[in-house]
């Protein structure tokens, strides 16, 4: 009875393995290039400095039982947030513009191109349906509703930044993947063709379209969708198009590499930030608020949008509370903050405009 339990305790494990939403498998060319990467030893990628999962002081076992047990309060909203939506698709291409769709996803035009970075509007941000559920109406944006874009950005695979849900629903609108090296297998898995795909390497660059070039520049974080971490490389990125330098920061712990890409590549007119998500366990993975001024200051950098937040519950905090930080410690500072709110339209032009403190309603 025993072993014909383990039998099919073990079918239904391979079956779960097996789901698409926990991507492709490496191999091929694809693995040949991932493991000739500096950044790639021993059978995983490397952060730049030495980067424990948690911070010292803490086991993964008392963080694990302190997210189960964890009763801060106000960590989801009582009440719906407060959203605007915009019509996509009849916005004048010649229009700069941003629009911060909650956590990390936002879409944008510059320059004639339009662009779309970590999407994820299934409802969720997990392999496991009704878990991890955004906020009571931050899902305001579906698949229907975005024009054709020219280039889907991801910064890495964790299932809140790389929704498989969504990058199924848009594929037939996506011209062009961004993603690090080994993230373009998931792609691949879910039907996407090899010359859609760019897999960049840190410091590795791409002239996407004329006057357009991303460059990959490193991260302080991880990456992996199923049992095994760091299979696959997680980025920021350098945007340089014909009127603009833009920073996409995805998910990083603070390290001197932001130093390094604001020497390289600043001034910059924009960043987006991560400010939310984070806590002391795990400081090396995730900015945490005292830290947020120093990014910004070291990539020199004019405006800010901070993201990660205001959408899903994955930390140890107040839903409003990375904005209410953020908002408070960035004023007198050389750069300016941004604070849209959700779905609404952010002109990347104005030095001028203005928001309210939407979070305190």
């Amino acid at each position: 009875m025993i072993f014909i339990f383990l039998i099919l305790l073990s079918a239904f494990v391979i079956y779960l393995y097996k789901l698409p939403v926990f991507g492709g498998e490496f191999s091929g060319k694809r693995l040949v290039r991932m493991k000739q990467s500096p950044n790639y030893k021993n059978g995983t990628f490397q952060n730049l400095s030495f980067t424990p999962a948690v911070a010292e002081g803490y086991t993964m076992r008392k963080v694990l039982w302190e997210f189960l047990t964890d009763k801060t309060e106000n960590k989801i909203p009582k009440k719906p947030l407060p959203t605007q939506k915009i019509d996509l698709k009849n916005q004048p291409i010649t229009d700069h513009f941003l629009v911060w769709m909650g956590h990390s996803s936002y879409y944008f035009q510059l320059d004639g191109k339009r662009f779309l970075v970590d999407p994820v509007f299934s409802g969720n941000a997990s392999p496991i349906p009704g878990t991890t559920k955004a906020f009571a109406g931050t899902d305001i944006y579906a698949t229907e509703d975005f024009p054709e874009i020219d280039f889907l950005i991801i910064s890495h695979d964790h299932y809140d930044h790389l929704d498989y849900k969504t990058v199924k629903s848009l594929k037939p609108k996506i011209g062009q993947v961004i993603c690090g090296l080994g993230v373009g297998a998931h792609f691949e898995k879910w039907g996407f063709d090899e010359n859609q795909m760019t897999e960049l390497d840190w410091y590795e660059d791409q002239d996407i379209s004329r006057g357009f070039r991303i460059t990959a520049t490193p991260a302080r974080h991880f990456s992996g969708r199923k049992f095994r971490r760091n299979n696959t490389l997680w980025s920021s990125y350098v945007l340089q198009t014909p009127s603009k330098t833009i920073f996409l920061g995805g998910d990083s712990g603070y390290d001197f590499h932001f130093k390094e890409i604001g020497e390289k590549f600043g001034p910059f007119d924009w960043a987006i930030l991560e400010n939310g998500q984070y806590n002391e366990k795990w400081r090396y993975i995730h900015t945490l608020p005292e830290e947020f001024i120093q990014v910004a200051e070291d990539l020199n950098v004019k405006k800010v949008l901070p993201v990660h937040s205001a959408k899903f519950s994955l930390a140890q905090h107040a839903w409003n509370e990375p904005l209410q930080k953020v908002s408070e410690n960035c004023r007198g500072k050389s750069f300016t903050i941004s604070t849209p709110v959700i779905g609404s339209k952010l002109n990347l032009d104005d030095d001028y405009q203005t928001f309210t403190e939407w979070w305190k309603s």
